[in-house]
């Protein structure tokens, strides 16, 4: 009998600044999952805040009380969960993604990749290393919304021994299609899973499309959202993913010795 893992996307409209709206939500959402037979579950980039960035300190200050309510979900509904929130260190801010599983954090990546386009470097600190790790539903390798720009990061996660890429994201209007091709590209190339979150609706000038994913690891779109809160499903067949390397071995064919230490 095959490997599979069910797997959730929980999308939806986060409201600025409204911690204790955006967890119900949440919880909400991954009790629909859990009811649907998800063992995974990913909720979207600064969910419980979205970038409210002036009051983020403040805001990060529910974080701890919000992780406790997720880790009790977790327990709850026997869900490995995964989603970004602020995380507040001494004078610092990140956006920081916490696995939790078991009912409890189990490991944590704070975004490496700042999208100074629209200030984030302005009023978060970048995160130093990367995320895999083990949890009842596989490896996972973790990366957040504009990480999604640079493949070697996932890369990376791949030779690491990711088995599933998760990726909480607030990606806007009108980059709808980077999006899409970025995250299949992303599971191609690597030959793994893809569970993306994003949000939808308006925050403050940016409008978000949703289109949260559920890819295969041929890049297959195994489940995809519209623009309105919805909790996609989809189940990952890891026998379908060991077939694929087999037939394409990009493994065994690369040439690190050239181009594995690029300046």
């Amino acid at each position: 009998m095959s490997r599979t893992v069910h797997a959730a996307a929980v999308q939806f409209n986060i409201r600025l600044g409204e911690v204790e709206v955006n967890l119900a939500t949440a919880l909400a959402g991954l009790r629909q999952a859990a009811a649907a037979g998800a063992r995974l579950a990913v909720l979207p980039e600064m969910w419980s805040s979205g970038y409210d960035y002036r009051r983020l300190g403040e805001l990060a200050e529910a974080t701890p009380r919000v992780l406790a309510a997720l880790c009790r979900a977790s327990s709850d509904l026997r869900l490995t969960i995964v989603g970004s929130l602020a995380d507040k260190v001494g004078d610092q801010v990140f956006n920081c993604a916490y696995v939790v599983d078991g009912g409890k954090v189990v490991g944590s990546y704070r975004k490496l990749h700042l999208f100074s386009t629209m200030g984030e470097d302005r009023f978060l600190a970048a995160g130093d290393r990367t995320l895999v790790v083990d949890t009842a539903v596989g490896r996972l390798g973790v990366a957040i919304c504009y990480d999604l720009r640079f493949p070697e990061l996932f890369r990376k996660l791949a030779l690491e021994g990711a088995e599933i890429l998760c990726l909480p994201a607030e990606w806007p209007k009108p980059r709808q299609e980077h999006w899409r091709t970025l995250l299949r590209a992303r599971a191609i190339e690597n030959q793994l899973f893809v569970a993306a979150a994003n949000c939808c609706g308006v925050q403050g000038k940016l409008d978000f499309f949703g289109m949260s994913l559920l890819l295969g690891a041929r890049g297959d779109i195994l489940a995809e959202g519209g623009e309105v809160d919805t909790c996609l499903n989809a189940t990952f067949d890891f026998a379908e993913m060991e077939e694929y390397r087999a037939q394409i071995p990009c493994y065994r064919d690369r040439r690190p010795e050239i181009y594995g230490h690029l300046p």
